[in-house]
């Protein structure tokens, strides 16, 4: 039949059909994927920027023509970049890859670091060997270790090597299986579609036929039967890990693109990448972060530079958008734009009451400016303006309703001698009050664009957190189920629970540099730590992940301060060692912290309960690029010797272990 049944889902317009993939495919139907990629507006936007097209406009047809003769005259043309750019591969094998298109995850990071690509068809590689088959399968480490030089290539045959040595004799795409078919065993390249799809379906009868069409094929043309069954065996092993590689180099050009402007038009694409996705807090203050370790300055919204979105106003400098401000509104945003274009920049907060249309641009947007820091560049404080603001209000529209019925004001006569300027550049008259403390100045800032952006409360300890904490909030989402987790933040909102047994507990927003996560703390632990949880407290959260329906959440197991904690994680100091002649430590490096430490920790205690003595033993537990540090308790101190040495060597390996002497490296986690 020709004919599929339909049916339209409940509430909605959307027509489905009521057979599974299979029928639909036996009646004739073809699926079409249409993928509306975010990336390919944030690398437009970035190439206009860098072309210097209206930052207002970047999509506008009104610029094609010029963008044309621009790009003609050597300006960036995105679709010609050099695909063997060094600097480019450079950062993408320092794992540099925060923001870059498919390469950001850490689990992507990691194979990144691993296999250190080095010409656009490893890109496409990584595309498509990322995959849970692939990584699964071995074949990640096969192409990583021939890559390298660690493991012989092996072709097979020789009239199939030139198909599989761009990939290392690792059978990785689809259509290297048709092409071998193909030259192999003289298949057609319809046939050898066929081959590839019926490979996929991994039908027993139907493979038993394919594999004898396929070594009487190759017999023909003189290739061994014992080869081509052995190829074909590799074939079949592959082929339902097999990917479309068209597919994979329209991903891979891509994730070079965003790669090529991060390396060479930093600014530019940043600015594009966080107006993308303006709104969502945790990602803006992931990238954020990413743009102060590349030395780019963020700066807040300001009333006389800022635009609607982020925008670049210096070599290495970003400034929010207004329409970042909660509370400020699109029409409010454009009649501020319009106004400072106009008649120039505001000068003071009664001038732009004066200015601006105050229907629009009411008292709660004003205040909302006030506090995010919009004002701070006309010189007054947040303190003095939210004093005067009520007055600035009452004195702009008594001005603007004069200026309406053609009166004359009071403030006419502060007008400099130009009748054709509307601004009167009124002073305030600022109170001689104190500024409102730092604390309550990140707060405000924190409520209008929600999240720190002048200052973070963690930036002073970063060096100290990254020898602590395993995991950011950003980095939450490449970890498994129950990873156990130790992680710095500043308590946002939370919100008390009563349980069935009438305990509380409490749902807590922990931010940190990257984002927010969700922390739940049940009874026993909110009874041990309630005093800890306040707003704007800083803390350290130890627990364990929960991942359910895709979202992460954190169940404390322990909460601390972050500065009581951190005093009690020094190590042993000199004075100390020397007392107690402590002054040898052992060292252990852990890698795989996450997965499958307990039994390893357990198989060292014993060795140390078999060693005793007076060295402390500090374990490095190794995780992707972080590093944390933990000092075994005066319990297991030991007594380092060759055998204990060899012992541990046999567990970890010989090059995981080092001693250090306390007196010449006095380590602490300060």
């Amino acid at each position: 039949t020709d004919f599929a049944p339909l049916y339209c889902e409940s509430g909605s317009t959307h027509v489905v059909t009521q057979f599974d993939k299979d029928d639909v495919e036996a009646v004739g139907l073809v699926k079409f994927d249409f993928l509306g990629l975010r990336t390919l507006t944030i690398i437009q936007w970035a190439v206009d920027a860098i072309n210097q097209l209206p930052p207002d406009s970047p999509h506008s047809s009104s610029f094609e023509k010029e963008a044309g003769e621009r790009r003609s005259r050597g300006i960036l043309d995105i679709e010609k970049i050099p695909l063997d750019d060094e600097k480019t591969f450079s950062l993408l094998k320092s794992c540099a890859t925060t923001a870059v298109f498919q390469l950001e995850s850490r689990g992507m990071k990691d194979l990144v670091r691993r296999l250190q690509p080095d010409c656009f068809d490893e890109i496409t590689a990584l595309v498509a060997l990322f995959r849970p088959g692939p990584l699964q399968s071995g074949m990640v480490d096969d192409f990583i270790n021939r890559k390298h030089g660690r493991e012989k290539v092996h072709y097979f045959h020789p009239d199939i090597e030139p198909i599989l040595k761009p990939t290392y004799g690792v059978i990785l795409y689809q259509e290297q299986v048709m092409q071998i078919a193909q030259v192999l065993s003289g298949y057609s390249l319809g046939s050898a579609d066929l081959l590839r799809r019926a490979m996929g379906k991994k039908k027993p009868e139907e493979m038993a036929k394919l594999r004898k069409t396929f070594i009487s094929g190759a017999k023909n043309r003189g290739v061994d039967e014992t080869v081509s069954a052995h190829i074909f065996d590799v074939i079949e092993k592959f082929a339902g890990y097999g990917f479309n590689k068209s597919h994979s180099v329209s991903y891979a050009f891509i994730s070079y693109q965003t790669a090529y402007l991060k390396t060479h038009y930093a600014v530019e694409y940043m600015t594009s990448l966080l107006t993308s996705i303006m709104g969502n807090n945790d990602k803006v203050a992931l990238y954020i972060k990413e743009c102060r370790d590349m030395n780019i300055e963020i700066l807040p919204p300001d009333i006389n530079q800022s635009l609607v979105n982020f925008t670049v106003v210096g070599e290495k400098v970003i400034r929010f958008g207004l329409a970042a401000i909660k509370n400020v509104g699109e029409k409010a945003i454009k009649n501020i734009i319009k106004e400072r274009k106009k008649n120039s920049n505001f000068t003071s907060l009664h001038d732009f009451c004066q200015r601006v249309d105050l229907r629009i641009v009411n008292k709660r947007v004003i205040e909302s400016l006030i506090k995010c820091g919009a004002f701070d560049s006309l010189g007054a404080k947040r303190s003095q303006l939210l004093a005067i603001l009520d007055l600035a209000l009452k004195d702009g529209q008594e001005y603007q309703k004069s200026q309406k019925n053609g009166q004359t004001s009071i403030f006419d006569l502060f007008k400099e001698n130009n009748p054709n300027k509307t601004s009167n550049n009124y002073p305030d008259q600022l109170p001689d009050i104190l500024e409102v403390s730092k604390k309550e100045l990140l707060a405000m800032e924190k409520e209008m664009l929600g999240l720190y952006i002048s200052y973070h409360p963690l930036h002073d300890y970063q060096d100290k957190l990254k020898k602590i904490i395993t995991s950011t909030s950003a980095e939450l989402a490449n970890l498994p189920d129950k990873s156990k987790v130790i992680l710095a933040g500043v308590i946002g909102n939370f919100k008390r629970k009563s349980t069935k047994n009438g305990n509380l507990m409490v749902f807590i927003t922990l931010e940190d540099l990257e984002g927010t996560v969700e922390v739940i703390v049940f009874p026993k632990v909110y009874e041990e730590s309630k005093e800890l949880i306040k707003k704007d407290e800083m803390v350290i959260i130890e627990g364990g992940l929960d991942v359910t329906e895709g979202k992460r959440k954190i169940i404390a197991e322990k909460i601390s301060l972050l500065d009581k904690y951190l005093e009690n994680k020094k190590f042993i100091s000199k004075e100390k060692a020397i007392k107690q002649d402590l002054s040898n430590q052992l060292h252990l490096e852990i890698n795989s912290y996450y997965n499958n430490e307990t039994n390893i920790l357990i198989r060292l205690k014993e060795i140390f309960c078999s060693y005793p003595g007076k060295s402390q033993v500090v374990l490095h537990f190794k995780n992707k690029d972080k590093t944390l540090l933990h000092l075994i308790g005066e319990k297991y101190l030991v007594n380092i010797s060759e055998k204990l040495k060899e012992e541990i060597g046999n567990i970890l390996g010989k090059d995981k272990i080092w001693t250090e002497d306390v007196l010449k490296n006095d380590t602490d986690y300060d």
